[in-house]
Formats: C-alpha cells, structure tokens, sequence
C-alpha cells in the first residue's frame, strides 16, 4: 500500500504528491525553492538551496523520517558554476539542515525548470529506519 504525503506546510501540489511512502521507503518530489505563499525565495542560489533542501526535509519529516534517512539525492541545477562558487555556503546550509549524513548525490545541469525564475530542483529517496 503506499501512502501519499502532503505537509499542510508545503504549497499544496497539483497533479503530484510531495511524498509517497511505500513500505519503508520514501519518494520524495522534485522540490525547487517555492516558499508556502507559491513564490520562488530571492537571494540567489544559496537561498533556492536553503528552501528546496528544506522543502525536502519538510516533506520527510512529515513521512515519519529525518535526514539520516536519506539515501540519495539529486540535484538539478541551471548553472552548475554558480552552485560550485558558492559551495562552501551551500555546505554549511546542508549541515545547519541535515547535520554531517551524506547520501549518495548527483549534480545534473538542465537548461530549465518548471519555475523559471528557480535555479535548483532537489529530488531524493530515503529508507526509514525503525
């Protein structure tokens, strides 16, 4: 059975689920950096980084799972340079968010994102643990 999750904190989805929880294992939605009013958060990659990771977290947690959970993530961006200037910033975000766990990761360059102004998508899975 699986079980679809939509944290009230999140902006609601049309036509997708932000989790779906089958057994143990969570899927979790592509998240850009959408606040809960619907807009993308200004300030540049560091804060799209920010509120798509948290977006993320938001939704695992609402699916009974916390970021040690995690078992990998992907990562879209539109400009992988910028997102490498400022990884040390985006390093400390992620363990300010999720703590010193790292998953397995992957860094995609796409030309676009549903959200034009969005510059990172985060996508992951996680495997609860009892």
């Amino acid at each position: 059975m699986h079980e679809i999750i939509n944290p009230p904190s999140l902006l609601p989805p049309s036509g997708f689920a932000h989790a779906v929880k089958a057994g143990g294992t969570v899927y979790l939605a592509g998240q850009t950096a959408l606040d809960a009013s619907g807009v993308i958060v200004p300030g540049g990659i560091v804060e799209q980084f920010r509120q798509a990771f948290g977006n993320v977290l938001e939704a695992l947690r609402a699916s009974g799972g916390s970021p040690e959970d995690l078992v990998t993530i992907t990562i879209y961006l539109t400009d992988i340079p910028d997102y490498q200037r400022h990884g040390r910033e985006i390093g400390r975000v992620w363990r300010e968010l999720a703590g010193t766990h790292y998953p397995a990761m992957a860094g995609i360059g796409v030309s676009a994102l549903w959200q034009p102004e969005a510059l990172i998508e985060i996508q992951a899975i996680a495997v609860l643990t009892d």
